[in-house]
């Protein structure tokens, strides 16, 4: 369930809103502002926000009775975007994918 948006490190680009397949968030008022998480329990989990967040500055917890303090959360986001590889300058990490080389020999 979505935790957290960090108004320190939003740019009020409003990708989150965009994205929400459940509308979870609403515009702020201010064109600069960061969006409101207006309607939390209707999060899915989906990560979609988090992912695509160009600020790393959501969290999504995993469990929805996760009890995550803001504190803790400030390590947290943008983790899941970082784990599976869409982080700025990471390299993808699906040529390490035990799967991907049985598909590459498999062809």
């Amino acid at each position: 369930m979505i935790e957290i948006v960090d108004t320190e490190r939003c740019t009020g680009c409003d990708i989150c809103v965009r994205v929400c397949p459940t509308n979870v968030f609403d515009a702020a008022a201010s064109t600069d502002g960061p969006p409101v998480i207006a309607r939390q329990d209707d999060c899915q989990t989906c990560f979609m926000c988090e992912l695509y967040c160009p600020e790393d500055a959501l969290y999504v917890a995993p469990q929805t009775t996760s009890g995550v303090s803001v504190d803790a959360a400030a390590t947290l986001k943008g983790s899941y975007r970082q784990a599976i590889g869409w982080r700025r300058g990471q390299r993808s990490g699906a040529a390490d994918d035990a799967s991907y080389e049985l598909l590459s020999r498999a062809h």
